[in-house]
């Protein structure tokens, strides 16, 4: 997973090595291999990580050929391979096999618009020595986070809200109006945090940090613009190409690689093109629920089985819960409402016993308006347009003379779903 952290003053002060020291030690749950550390005039920076490539020769922070730029990176970029290519027909002279490294030369050669040529999942910070200037930068859907706080002239900066708190001289104050949000979307949006001052960097964006400034900036967004005119078979057979090369490219890592399946369609889609590419049985990992009405486990097994794989299953059952939500919600920072967070950490504890590396199907229901909510919606428009004495009152009060189908979830039950609209 990695993690980073640093500061940066906007005088020539050099930060305290104690302090980066004190914000890394927050994060340190996210890069259990190494750490590292680099502070000069006005800059602080370090990470935490876990290895994946270049395992033996890539710790961090890494430096181009004059250690004039400076970079700690969290993620992984799967086009590195081309990039190092590109690079080395340069001119580069690249010393690690890192995808880390790739970027300070990209920088070198074509500025911040060397984020672009990143393919993958990233959050990183850049300094520039000789211009005495900051970028932080963060990936195209925000899969890694970054957040930022500015004080007394420095910018602090990190993985997670823990290493940013860990250093600001003035602690801040709940936000309301992120509590606010909080309530009603389940979680804080971007760019607030549940603090006063401090901040998430937007997906697709950069901070450049230069004299005592911030100056942010949108390098991507999506086209929802019709884009083909092929047949829909061929438009499949497209998707299918694009899937699988999406998992190849994926699979590139020196550390052990599984898969999170829960037997939908995207996990499933994901651990079939893995067994693909595998020269033996992929490592795939569910979690369920002691009530079976709620538990996914029996799909999760048939797609297993009908692909052989090294399978392995974790039921939760209510009595984990109190200790769970203890440890994870130190970890979220700040409020968040996502109940799948609570089988997720333990899928995860159970992963790690026996990979590094773990693809899951997150994302597929969004892009591909798999959640009834996305088909419910005009419903849903169209009942908030009703008389307020319908909606408000005759509505819900015959809906309360149906008891709850408590043991069943909302997507298999009417009733249940009638209450939730």
């Amino acid at each position: 997973m990695c993690g980073i952290c640093g500061l940066s003053h906007s005088t020539n002060q050099k930060p305290q090595l104690a302090l980066l020291e004190k914000m890394n030690a927050t994060i340190a749950h996210r890069g259990p291999d190494s750490d590292g550390f680099h502070t000069d005039a006005g800059i602080g920076l370090a990470m935490r990580r876990l290895a994946i490539i270049d395992v033996s020769g890539g710790d961090q922070p890494i430096a181009n050929e004059d250690e004039s730029v400076w970079i700690v990176f969290n993620g992984e970029c799967y086009n590195y391979p081309e990039m190092r290519a590109e690079l080395e027909r340069r001119g580069h002279r690249l010393t690690t096999k890192t995808d880390t490294e790739c970027i300070v030369h990209f920088y070198e050669d074509e500025g911040d618009n060397c984020i672009k040529r990143l393919r993958g999942m990233f959050a990183f910070a850049l300094w520039d020595e000789k211009k005495k200037r900051l970028l932080l930068g963060r990936d195209r859907l925000g899969k890694k986070p970054m957040y930022y706080s500015i004080q007394n002239g420095t910018i602090y900066f990190g993985s997670e809200l823990s290493a940013v708190l860990a250093a600001l001289p003035n602690k801040p104050e709940i936000n309301l109006e992120a509590i606010d949000l909080y309530l009603s979307l389940q979680y804080v949006p971007d760019p607030l945090t549940a603090y006063e001052g401090i901040y998430k960097l937007p997906p697709a964006h950069t901070l450049v940090w230069e004299n005592g400034a911030a100056r942010i900036q949108r390098y991507w967004d999506y086209s929802y613009q019709p884009k083909f005119t092929a047949s829909e078979d061929e438009l499949a057979e497209e998707l299918r190409e694009r899937l699988r090369e999406a998992v190849k490219i994926r699979l590139l890592s020196e550390r052990p690689l599984g898969a999170h399946l829960s037997g939908g369609i995207d996990s499933s889609i994901i651990v079939a093109l893995m067994s693909e590419f595998a020269s033996g049985p992929v490592k795939t990992f569910s979690a369920g629920f002691a009530e079976q009405n709620f538990t996914e486990l029996p799909h999760a097994r048939a797609v297993a089985e009908k692909h052989s794989t090294d399978h392995h299953e974790f039921t939760l059952t209510y009595g984990d819960i109190p200790s769970t939500l203890e440890k994870i919600a130190s970890h979220f920072g700040e409020p968040f409402a996502d109940a799948s967070a609570i089988p997720l950490y333990h899928l995860s504890v159970m992963t790690r016993e026996h990979v590094t590396v773990a693809l899951n199907g997150d994302g597929g229901d969004e892009d591909f308006a798999g959640y009834q909510r996305y088909w419910l919606d005009g419903f849903a428009n169209a009942y908030a347009r009703a008389p307020r004495f319908l909606t408000r009152s005759l509505i819900p009060s015959i809906a309360n003379f149906f008891p709850d189908n408590a043991d069943r979830p909302v997507g298999q039950s009417l009733i249940n779903g009638i209450k939730r609209l």
